[in-house]
This record gives C-alpha cells, structure tokens and sequence, in this order.
C-alpha cells in the first residue's frame, strides 16, 4: 500500500500508513530532518541553511560559545604559566638591581639632547661600556616619543566594511580631519581592509573550521600588537624583521602549534616577549600590558578584526619580498621564505573565518582572555607582596644581630 504524502507536520488525515512530509523549503524532496528550534521540516543541509537565518545563526553561535566555556586550562598549562610568572619576576629584579649603572654620563646626555654629533668613538671606555647598557636595558628608547595605538582611535570604533569583507569609504568627523591637518602620526591611522572580496571558507577548505580558531586567534593577535609596540607602529621600516618577531611570538604561526587554550596560548607569548632579546622592551609588564590591546582589538568587533588581520597580511607580504631579494643562504636558513609563506596562508583563513563569525563570539573570547590576564596579575602582585615580606623579615634580622 503506498505511503501517505502530505505537506504540512499539522495535517490531521487520519492513516495508519507511514506519514511523508515534503520539505518546508523546497517543496520537491521528502523531508529527512527536523530544526530543533521552529521544527521545521526539511530534506538538505542547503534547506536547513536558507530555510531560517535566525535558526542557523542562532545555533552557530551557541556553538562557538559552548567551545569557548569548555576550553578550560588544566592543571599542567596553570603551572606553566606560574613557572613563568616566577621566573621571569626574579629576572625583573636583577634587571632592576644592575639598571642604576646602566646610563650615560650627564655631559654625554647634554650633549645628545642639544643636538651635538657625538660619534661612539668620542666616548670615553666606561661610558662605550654604558651606552651598551643603555641599549640593552632600554634607556634610550624612553627618548622616542610612545607610538599611539590605532585601535585606540575613536575612528576605529566606525569602520565600515562590505558584506564581503572589503573596505567602504566612510566620512572622518570633522575633529578628527583637524587633528589630521595638524600632524596626526601616520603609523596611527586605521589599517585599510581587504581590497578584493574574501572568499567563503567553504571555498578554501571541505573540512569543518576547528572550535580552536579562536584561541589561535589570540596568539596571533598578540605577535601582532606586540609587533606594532615592538617598531613604535612602523613595521614597513623593516618588513622581514617585524614578520621575524611575529614568527618568534607566535607559536601558531612560527612553529605550527596548536594551543588549546587561551591560557596556553598566552603563557607561550608571554614566555617569549620576556626572553632575553625582548626583556628590554619592558619585561613582564610589558608583556601583561600588550594583553589589554588584544582585548581593545576583540572589543572593536569584526571590522577591525579584518582590519588588524589584513594590515598583518600586508605585513607578511612585504617580508616575503625582501627575503626573496636576499641572498638565498641568507633568507633560505631555517626555512626562512617556507615559515612566512605559511604564516601568510593562515592569516589569510583566519581572516576569512572571523569575517563569518557572530559578533557575539568576541566578546565571549575578550572576557576569557581579561579573566586570564586578572588571573596573572593577581599572581605577580601576591608574589612580590611575599618577595617584600621577606626582604623586611631578612633585614630585621640583620638590624638584630648587629645590634
């Protein structure tokens, strides 16, 4: 006997046969599925993509949310993380210990700041010895003027891009073409977005993107800000060497890692901008600090997520050419021009991918990344709070003995 075939879940003709329902949407196809949300009927994944876009946005976007509060850091990342922390406090202290020997003569320094030429060989031993640890200490650049971050504008907060990712033309307010006429620096200004439209990532790749996009997004946003800090905002100044510090801050881009955290993730960046070819710049601290531009940049929303990730593409792309104009033994050690080539092709898909997610989903991930940053702050303070109380528990004693 063949089968009763109605078009409506609702309909009320009584049959003892089984029931085939056509599909809501395209009204050709028996329908396989059911939306757990309107229990709309529908035969196709492409059904169930067109048939509500609340529906599939909605679901999406719990999705990402439920990833987000599942990647808790376990035991092992939290103690790696305290293991930095620590370390990298001590090493503060001897930094700050050996600094007071580390400047220059008052002459020496009357002399640079009235403009006088002063060659390195016009410098006696001890201040050569000086201004070496002038450099390495980072005393010198405390007379460049701080580089004013372009995600701190008022303009980034009105950045208006297609539904295709490229860059609108958009008004500036009148303010802020005055501040603009007056000598606005360059190196602040928004980055512009893509100037071709970005494919859908359905195009680049047949897998599912992973839930942990989101951490690596972190990562890289990190090299990215620190960079920028790193070069004062003028990273074209030398294209290779800015793209070789984003390899060495990003674990993601540089070696290929997968961090599952946001702990995890952090802790790796942290750990690098606090070695020795970086402790200069700022040390811990710095590091801390660089945290709160991600979350600045998270709290922008897409736009200037595109904007930031695109900006870095560009990046990436001038230091591609200059290791190509190099000499290969040079620009081919390591895998030099093989690591930028990959790092371009992932920022490229992590672009396309934040351009599809729901605004929501970033200011899930920027509570998460301020919690963790919270998280380390309240450690480093609670540590040098113990440091001090033994600092005055050992002078006591001595004061006693003396005594």
């Amino acid at each position: 006997m063949a089968d009763s075939i109605v078009t409506s879940s609702n309909s009320s003709t009584p049959s003892l046969n089984p029931t085939r329902i056509i599909c809501h949407v395209c009204q050709k196809q028996f329908s396989q599925y059911t939306c757990p949300r309107c229990n709309s009927r529908y035969c196709s994944l492409q059904c169930y993509k067109s048939h509500s876009l609340r529906c599939t946005e909605s679901f999406m976007k719990e999705n990402v949310v439920q990833e987000l509060h599942q990647m808790q850091p376990d035991e092992q990342t939290k103690n790696k993380m305290l293991d930095i922390l620590k370390r990298f406090h001590s090493q503060e202290e001897m930094d700050e210990n050996s600094f007071a020997d580390s400047t220059l003569s008052e002459e020496t320094m009357e002399k640079i700041l009235s403009g006088q030429e002063i060659s390195f060989d016009d410098l006696s031993l001890e201040e050569k010895k000086r201004f070496h640890r002038a450099i390495a200490y980072g005393e010198l650049s405390k007379m460049i003027k701080p580089w004013d971050p372009w995600w701190s504008k008022p303009s980034a907060r009105n950045i208006c891009l297609s539904k295709e990712g490229t860059q609108l033309v958009q008004p500036l307010p009148d303010q802020e073409l005055l501040d603009d006429d007056i000598g606005s620096d360059e190196f602040s200004k928004v980055p512009l977005g893509p100037e071709t439209p970005l494919p859908p990532l359905s195009r680049l790749s047949s897998k599912e993107p992973s839930p942990l996009l989101t951490v690596h997004l972190v990562d890289i946003l990190y090299s990215y800000c620190f960079t920028l800090r790193l070069y004062n905002g003028d990273w074209r100044s030398d294209a290779l060497g800015s793209v070789m510090v984003v390899l060495s801050v990003s674990s993601v881009l540089g070696q290929g890692a997968q961090p599952e955290t946001v702990l995890e993730a952090l802790s790796h960046c942290l750990e690098q901008v606090c070695c020795p070819a970086y402790r200069h710049i700022g040390g811990l601290q710095f590091g801390l600090g660089v945290i709160d531009d991600v979350i600045s940049l998270l709290g922008l929303g897409t736009p200037a997520l595109v904007c930031a990730l695109c900006d870095m593409h560009r990046w990436i792309q001038e230091g591609e050419k200059e290791a190509k104009s190099e000499r290969p033994r040079k620009s081919q050690r390591g895998g030099t021009r093989s690591a930028i080539k990959l790092a371009e092709r992932k920022i490229y898909f992590i672009m396309c991918w934040v351009r599809e997610q729901p605004e929501e989903v970033w200011s899930s991930l920027a509570a998460i990344v301020r919690a963790e940053k919270t998280s380390a702050m309240e450690f480093q303070q609670s540590n040098r709070s113990e440091d001090l109380n033994n600092k005055a528990e050992a002078k006591g004693k001595s004061l006693i003995q003396e005594i």
